[in-house]
This record gives C-alpha cells, sequence and structure tokens, in this order.
C-alpha cells in the first residue's frame, strides 16, 4: 500500500522531534545523542511500532550523502593551527592504523567464529571484509562526542583523533570494495594492483579536494550574489559536486570533501560565519536522519543469536586490536606518553560508518552479508555504550582534561563573529553590586582593552556612552581583547566565571 506524502512527513517530523529530545537527554544523562537516535530508529522499526524499512538502496544512499556532509562540515571546524603539530600521527594512524586494525580484527573474528559459529561458514575473506567495515573511526561520533562533552584535551589529542576520524574512513572504504570485489571474483587478486589501487585512489581524492577547494574558495569570493542567504547553499553545492566529480575521477570522494572542508574552512570567503553555521546544523540532521535510518534497518530480534559472539568481538576489538594498532602506529613518536596513547585506543569509536560500510555486502549480494551487517551493528552499540559514554571519565581519569575557559554564552544579543577576529564577546547582567560606584558606565572598573558595546534593557536596544546610567538588571554586550582581559573584567565587576 502506498503511503501519502503527508503521512510519511508526519512520522518523519514525530521522529525527528523524538531524536531532538533524546539529544537534550543525552547531555543530561551522559548518553551519546547518536546511541538515543539508533535507538529510537529500532524502537519505531518491524520489531517495535512496526514501521517497515528494508530498502538497503535508499539507506545505502542516505548514508553516503549524510557521511560526505558530516565529513565536509568536520573539515570547516577544524583549524590547521591545530591539527598541523600532529598532522603526522593523524596520517599513520587513519591510514597504517585502518589496515591493522582489519588485519588483527579479520583474523581475531576468522578465529573465534570458526570456533563458536562453524555452522555461519565464514572464511578468513569474509572475516576480513567484516572487520574492514568496523576498521576506521567514525567520524559522526567522534565529532559529536568529543564537541557535545565539549572536552579540552591536553597535548593536541582533541585536534588528533577528530583529523584520524575525518580522514580514515577512505581506507577503510576502500578494504571494503576490495574485499567485496574478492568474494565475488572468488580468485586469488594480484595484491600489488590493489595496493597501487589503493593508493592511486586516495592521492586523486586528496589531490582533487584540495586543488578544487581552493577554486571555490575563488569563486566564492569573486561571484556576486544579491541574497546573502544564498551562500551556505553555494557551499553545500561545491560539496557535493566535489564528491561527485572525485567519485567519476576513480578517486576517494570521502577523502577529497574532508579536504575541501579543511581548506574552505581555514580559508577567508564571503559570509563564512553563516556558512559554518548552516552546516552544523546540516551535519546534526543528517546524523539524525542517518541513525534514524540505520535503527529502522535492523530487526532487533536477529540481533539475540550473536550477543555472545558479538560481546566478544566488540571486546577484543576495543581492548586488543586498537590498542595493539595505536600503540605500534605511534611508536616513533616517542614524545607521546603512554597515558596519551591509551587514550587514542579508547577512542576507537564505533559508529553509523561501519553499518553504512556493512550495506555495501548486502547490496552486493554477498555471502553471509545478513550476518556481516547484524554483527557490525551490534558492535556500534557495544561501542557507544562503553566508549561513547566513558569517554569524559577515562580522559578525567588519565588526568588529560584541561580545565575549559568558560565563558557566558549571549542570550540577549543575536551577534557573532569571525573566527578571524581574535577578540571575545559576552554579556552580563547588572547588579546592585556592580553598580555600587556608581550607575554611570565610566564609573565601572573596565580594563582600557574591553568596551561595553549595547545596553539590553527590558525589550529595548541601545548604545552607550560614558555617560549613560545603568539599572539593575540591565544587560551589557562586553567586546575585550583576549580570555585574560575576560577574566580581569570578571574580577573587577565582581561577577562569577560562568
Amino acid at each position: 500500500m502506498n503511503l501519502q506524502i503527508e503521512i510519511i512527513l508526519l512520522v518523519f517530523s514525530v521522529l525527528f522531534f523524538i531524536s531532538i529530545l533524546s539529544r537534550k537527554a543525552s547531555s543530561k544523562f551522559g548518553v551519546p545523542a547518536l546511541l538515543l537516535f539508533l535507538t529510537v530508529g529500532m524502537l519505531c522499526g518491524s520489531d517495535g511500532l512496526g514501521i517497515e524499512f528494508e530498502n538497503f538502496h535508499i539507506a545505502n544512499s542516505i548514508g553516503t550523502i549524510s557521511l560526505c556532509i558530516i565529513l565536509f562540515s568536520g573539515g570547516l571546524d577544524t583549524k590547521t593551527s591545530e591539527i598541523r603539530p600532529i598532522v603526522a600521527q593523524g596520517v599513520v594512524l587513519a591510514t597504517l592504523g585502518v589496515f591493522l586494525t582489519a588485519i588483527i580484527t579479520g583474523v581475531i573474528i576468522w578465529w573465534f567464529l570458526g570456533e563458536t559459529m562453524a555452522s555461519a561458514g565464514i572464511g578468513l575473506l569474509t572475516s576480513l571484509l567484516l572487520a574492514s567495515t568496523m576498521a576506521s573511526t567514525d567520524s559522526a561520533s567522534v565529532f559529536s562526542i568529543l564537541r557535545s562533552k565539549n572536552l579540552q584535551l591536553k597535548n593536541n589529542l582533541r585536534p588528533m583523533l577528530e583529523l584520524e576520524s575525518g580522514s580514515n574512513d577512505p581506507m577503510a572504504y576502500v578494504l571494503v570494495i576490495t574485499f567485496i570485489d574478492i568474494i565475488k571474483l572468488s580468485a586469488a587478486p594480484n595484491y600489488w594492483t590493489v595496493g597501487g589501487i589503493l593508493i592511486l585512489q586516495l592521492l586523486i581524492g586528496a589531490a582533487l579536494g584540495f586543488v578544487l577547494a581552493k577554486l571555490a574558495v575563488k569563486i566564492i569570493n569573486h561571484i556576486k550574489i544579491g541574497n546573502v542567504s544564498l551562500y551556505p547553499i553555494l557551499n553545500f553545492t561545491f560539496c557535493i559536486f566535489i564528491f561527485s566529480l572525485t567519485y567519476f575521477a576513480n578517486g576517494n570522494g570521502f577523502l577529497a570533501v574532508y579536504i575541501a572542508g579543511l581548506v574552505i574552512g581555514n580559508s577567508k570567503f564571503v559570509n563564512k560565519r553563516s556558512s559554518l553555521n548552516f552546516f552544523d546544523g546540516l551535519a546534526w540532521l543528517s546524523q539524525l536522519i542517518m541513525f534514524l535510518t540505520l535503527g529502522l534497518l535492523v530487526n532487533p530480534h536477529e540481533l539475540v543469536p550473536i550477543i555472545i559472539p558479538g560481546l566478544i568481538i566488540s571486546f577484543l576489538m576495543i581492548f586488543v586490536s586498537r590498542p595493539l594498532t595505536v600503540f605500534f602506529c605511534l611508536l616513533p613518536f616517542r614524545k607521546m606518553s603512554f597515558r596519551d596513547k591509551s587514550f587514542v585506543s579508547w577512542v576507537g569509536l564505533r559508529g553509523a560508518v561501519p553499518i553504512i560500510f556493512a550495506i555495501y555486502p548486502l547490496v552486493e549480494n554477498v555471502p553471509n552479508a545478513r550476518l556481516i551487517f547484524n554483527i557490525v551493528f551490534f558492535c556500534t552499540l557495544i561501542s557507544l555504550i562503553v566508549q561513547g559514554t566513558s569517554l569524559p571519565l577515562i580522559a578525567r581519569w588519565l588526568k588529560l582534561v584541561e580545565t575549559p575557559k568558560k565563558i557566558k554564552n549571549l542570550e540577549n544579543f543575536d551577534v557573532d563573529f569571525s573566527n578571524d577576529i581574535k577578540s571575545v564577546i559576552t554579556e552580563i547582567e547588572i547588579t546592585d553590586n556592580i553598580l555600587q560606584n556608581g550607575n554611570k558606565l565610566l564609573n565601572m572598573s573596565l580594563p582600557e582593552n574591553t568596551l561595553v558595546v549595547m545596553v539590553k534593557r527590558d525589550d529595548k536596544y541601545f548604545v552607550p556612552t560614558g555617560k549613560t546610567s545603568l539599572k539593575a538588571k540591565d544587560k551589557i554586550l562586553i567586546i575585550t581583547d583576549n580570555h585574560d582581559a575576560l577574566i580581569e573584567t570578571y574580577k573587577n565587576l565582581g561577577v562569577e566565571n560562568v
């Protein structure tokens, strides 16, 4: 029976609303929002409310588009000044690390399933394919958990983890496609040829992502668009264009869009702030749609038979293959401490990407494809539950958390500055204590490099002068040079640093 578009829209709007509420609950209870998105999808699926969704081709397309947007957005938000000191570590983890994780995990799965699920007929190649789908850390999970938890990590760990997760999907993608082709051919491949193709795809993706991003910045800065709201759409157009063109050039589109986002995000272009805010919201929407869709795909009753092997595989990946890979790959980087490497080992988060990659065998009708999908889905749930919920705790336990410099978020002034402007803005509510030396603005003890640029009184806004009389409960918008000047301002006014 064909559903009316109005019913479909109603269902999706309700699912979106529930998922957004789950995002709020995740902040309160420390549960990753992405796990709750998946759970909402599962509860609304065939074993829950009865929404039937078994179209793996559509799910694959949704996942591909969503991942493209998430990677581009992640690149936009990453500062090259932050990743420059750790680019070597990130690249090694994103390439050699993914390869070693796939091989070590594949051998473990082959041995273990052969001992416990011999009836499944899982061979070494199928085990390597299964491991390859889970070999990369998930960019959506890493970006959202690290940023939503606002973890301030020492020793450049956060940019390194974000660089790894944003750039390691291409390697896993190539491994998955390669093993699918090998299994379908049922013949031993020329591994040198396979390796050459893999490297070529990565090089083409990196080169096109860089060149096309530079071209995009020039076009954005020189094209004259009457409506400024179209600039974020123009950036979105370049994102999709770069991904698609790289695909037809036989390069890796995922790597291309991440590098393109990195280049564009660190360039100066027209209406940059609106584009960054647009992609931040679009990335969250993409994650929401992607995780809801993947949750609808799974039939929870099919996960019951693989609970025991799924748990063992999950914990072997968390405590064996990921740590072995990380410590081996980071062996040349002796400045990194044991605690740093241990935390990097723990942030082997799985998420939507492994599930999307696990759809490929289903689309290609690879033997045991459904078993692969179910195991990957179950391992993703375990990763989000065990690793995702414990990241702040592990970081504090390893003493890798820095005390963040807190700034009161703007609630009464809808203004924002470009990241290129190094000034700091905040708002303060006037109290009787602040006015004890006089109610004139000039009576306030402000550092020389701090200005009050606007006042909100009730529902009215005005620009003050030194002779402006202030009243209790007025809100003032302050701009100052840096965090140190802001702290001095708080101290002079007797305001708590919140």
